[in-house]
């Protein structure tokens, strides 16, 4: 879903600008969970269960809570099965995330063996702060989420989710992005917003504009094999960007801002994402 930097991406300063997103309002922290636990909150996991079973997701053989750093090992080797061509993520790294935003970072766990699932990384970003083109390096600070803000982040960027090819097709991950939903909610933001790639794009690049691709893969008369299982997760397409990713291929380097508005505080209609 939402892919972290290549193998190629350097280390770097934070990348600020400002314009597109200027003058939006602060949001406060309402709810805080430490990393240890489990999301045992009874709306959350309902909606969790519920929301799952036409996605196969089965709560009996998975559950979903905050990442810990035993688990930091068990991630990296999924990283390395999942982005075959891209530099895991190091122990410092998941460290780092854990420290800025523990509470935004998800693991899914299978009950029966212990091991981890998958595991869905956030932060909270102020979009005063950037473009709605920008890519991951720069809506992550290198992956280092420093730039995450805890005061006025009116906004979940999801920056990476992803699932064990061993528990795959089991709605591990559409259960991970139930839980951000969840936060989203708990701290009164008014969405989440990532990038999709677009996979099926460069097949056809030579003759569809990267408008059209998205514009048919929305209406359902093509089928992409990232955003189209986006868009039945709840997500919509707010336009197309070229660069998200730095190296994307098989999207042709095209990807789509995607967003979920929080239905109980959803933004001013002057800030829709255009």
């Amino acid at each position: 879903m939402f892919n972290r930097r290549t193998a190629n991406s350097s280390p770097g300063a934070r990348i600020t600008r400002t314009g597109l997103f200027a003058g939006l309002l602060p949001v406060v922290v309402r709810h805080m969970i430490t990393p240890a636990n489990v999301l045992t909150n009874r709306v959350r996991i309902r909606r969790i269960q519920s929301g799952d079973e036409a996605m196969g997701f089965n709560a009996s053989e998975y559950c979903i809570r905050l990442m810990q750093a035993g688990d930091f090992r068990a991630i990296r080797e999924i990283c390395r099965h999942v982005y075959p061509h891209d530099t895991p993520y190091t122990e410092v790294e998941l460290a780092e995330h854990n420290t800025v935003f523990p509470q935004g970072q998800f693991v899914a766990e299978h009950r029966p063996t212990s091991a981890v699932a998958g595991a869905h990384f956030t932060l909270r970003l102020r979009l005063a702060d950037f473009h709605i083109d920008d890519s991951w390096d720069v809506l992550t600070a290198r992956g280092s989420f420093a730039d995450h803000d805890p005061v006025h982040g009116h906004m979940l960027y999801g920056a990476d989710v992803f699932v064990s090819p061993d528990h795959q097709h089991h709605g591990v991950a559409h259960a991970l992005t139930d839980a951000a939903r969840e936060l989203v909610v708990e701290e009164g933001l008014w969405r989440m917003v990532g990038g999709s790639r677009l996979p099926g794009y460069a097949k056809v690049a030579a003759t569809v504009s990267p408008e059209t691709y998205v514009a048919e893969v929305i209406a359902g008369t093509r089928t992409d094999p990232v955003l189209s299982v986006h868009l039945k997760d709840g997500w919509s397409v707010v336009k197309p960007i070229y660069g998200y990713l730095q190296n994307d291929p098989e999207s042709a380097n095209w990807a789509a801002v995607i967003q979920w508005v929080n239905p109980a505080c959803p933004p001013p209609p002057e800030f829709a994402l255009q």
